[in-house]
């Protein structure tokens, strides 16, 4: 293929692959959890991270990484005061994180030029910097998802049971907050801040659907993000659009069409169940 001759390219799905690997994994946590908002709070808590670096010459992708962290820890703590209304503490960050950032923005003018590659990604311009924050954010996450998968899916269906079982609930949850902000962080070059919850949810969104266990649900929103990444790359290079853009809508389009094969193939089920009865002579209720 002509587009992997560039070594832009395989930059480009090589950072992919990878970034469309851990999080759709943490999609499928953050969807059992009730925290699918999480992801899409933190990555506008990024922008803080973003234009504080342009504005005190940092680099823009280590501040925003930084920045994110701080952000997925004070969330955990916020939930915890707020063990009622938890979905509040996703308000208050993404509140406090976009006034920063419009501040920032507004202190130094020179910053908006640059931030259209942080709203909607710039895979193609993966550099080297990014990449090896995405190789050490696999590495980290695979390492977490693989041993703490039993306390994360105890955690992930009812925390108070975990937590009598022996579960340190505060810690991992705490961790797993961390990690979350991480992921978010390394995702934002391949589709950048305002579509990164789609590569995060929708796979995991497709995949709870279709699967009948919670292995072969990681699985194949593993399988679902991969496709999406790749052929979103692909599309993106043949047509000339917003690599960021064009991966959100080709999981779109994945997670509209899977779950119209779904209820099609549940009514021709039904239908077919119907046809069988009564060929059999059998009542057939409604």
């Amino acid at each position: 293929m002509e587009m992997l001759h560039y070594d832009f390219m395989l930059r480009a799905f090589c950072a992919g692959g990878i970034i469309a690997l851990l999080a759709s994994v943490l999609g499928v946590y953050l969807m059992l959890r009730r925290q699918a908002l999480m992801a899409d709070m933190l990555s506008h808590v990024s922008l803080a991270g973003i234009a504080g670096g342009a504005y005190f010459h940092v680099n823009p992708t280590l501040t925003g990484f930084l920045v994110v962290i701080l952000g997925a820890v004070a969330v955990e703590y916020i939930r915890r005061s707020y063990k009622t209304y938890s979905e509040i503490s996703v308000a208050i960050i993404m509140v406090g994180g976009l006034s920063v950032a419009v501040m920032l923005m507004s202190l130094n003018q020179s910053i908006n030029k640059g931030f259209s590659s942080y709203l909607f990604g710039s895979v193609v311009a993966v550099n080297q910097t990014e990449l090896l924050l995405m190789l050490f954010v696999a590495v980290v996450g695979g390492a977490c998802f693989y041993w703490l998968r039993r306390p994360l899916y105890h955690i992930a269906f009812d925390e108070e049971t975990a937590a009598a079982s022996g579960v340190p609930v505060r810690r991992i949850s705490l961790l797993f907050s961390v990690l979350t902000g991480m992921i978010v962080a390394a995702a934002m070059p391949i589709v950048g801040v305002l579509l990164v919850s789609s590569l995060i949810i929708l796979p995991a969104s497709l995949a709870t659907r279709l699967a009948r266990s919670f292995t072969a649900t990681v699985v194949l929103a593993m399988a679902v993000g991969l496709i999406g990444v790749f052929s979103g790359l692909a599309a993106s290079y043949q047509l000339s659009t917003p690599p960021g853009g064009t991966i959100a809508f080709v999981l779109l389009v994945c997670l509209l069409a899977g779950i119209g094969v779904k209820k099609m193939a549940l009514r021709l089920a039904k239908s077919t169940g119907h046809v069988m009865a009564k060929e059999k002579g059998w009542e057939v209720e409604g």
